[in-house]
């Protein structure tokens, strides 16, 4: 898997997927607790059946890219969504069009990264994307915290090796802290331009359609929204199948 370095100080991994030229390439934003190999086996599917390229990677601090340097403030999602994603795009789809597929903090880097209006942005997808702190949310993050202290959360250290308890503590510390709490980026979803997409489980342990609602209301764009019954806090997981033709439908009509 070939290398990314930004800066002097830290590299990022990174994986493309083959496409049609004339084609947008999808770029797949992973959850907090995620990586390019927890998506499995999704991006290449959905890039063969839609015909366009792929770009996946591992934010600074998972998998295999270089750990954390600092601790999270406020606006990490925004350092992600507005310092390493561009620079990812500068080098390694200069000029080129790009739809963003973001999952949880991905979707939610995503609709950051939208709001600033790049000019090679075709469109956005999310799946349970956070625009601000549910009490739904904490209560889901606890669940998980107090699983991790009981050892019920071992399978990480296969994705994220030595960083795994950097990854998970600085994940739910976060999430969990008091300081976090007031974060909400609903202001920013009046200035996205381009066609969305947002989708999200019903039985979502991490939030509620309060957060598609909000989006859909702030948004200035054509935005189609879907709960998918039957489905947590992964659908392209958890009903692959219809998530694949649920975006392959979107990205037919407005991923041009």
């Amino acid at each position: 898997m070939p290398t990314l370095k930004l800066k002097s100080t830290h590299h990022l991994y990174y994986r493309q997927i083959d496409g049609e030229s004339g084609k947008p390439c999808l770029v797949f934003l992973h959850e907090g607790l995620g990586c390019i190999s927890m998506w499995r086996d999704f991006p290449d599917r959905l890039c063969q059946l839609t015909g366009c390229p792929g770009l996946i990677y591992d934010r600074l601090g998972y998998g295999k890219s270089s750990p954390l340097l600092q601790s999270r403030s406020l606006h990490y999602l925004h350092e992600y969504a507005l310092e390493e994603l561009p620079a990812v795009l500068q080098e390694l789809l200069p000029g080129k069009p790009y739809i963003l597929i973001g999952h949880s903090d991905g979707g939610s880097i995503s609709l950051i990264h939208a709001s600033t209006q790049p000019v090679s942005l075709k469109a956005v997808i999310t799946e349970a994307a956070h625009v601000f702190v549910e009490p739904e949310t904490i209560a889901g993050v606890r669940g998980v915290y107090e699983a991790w202290g009981k050892g019920q959360m071992k399978g990480l250290r296969k994705y994220h090796g030595d960083k795994t308890e950097m990854v998970f503590s600085s994940w739910a510390e976060t999430w969990l802290s008091s300081w976090f709490t007031p974060w909400n980026i609903e202001h920013l979803i009046h200035s996205i331009n381009v066609p969305m997409l947002i989708i999200q489980g019903e039985d979502d342990l991490y939030g509620t359609s309060a957060q598609v609602e909000a989006i859909a209301a702030q948004s200035a764009s054509t935005t189609r929204i879907k709960m998918i019954a039957d489905c947590g806090h992964s659908p392209h997981q958890e009903q692959p199948e219809f998530v694949l033709q649920l975006m392959d439908d979107f990205l037919e009509k407005f991923g041009k």
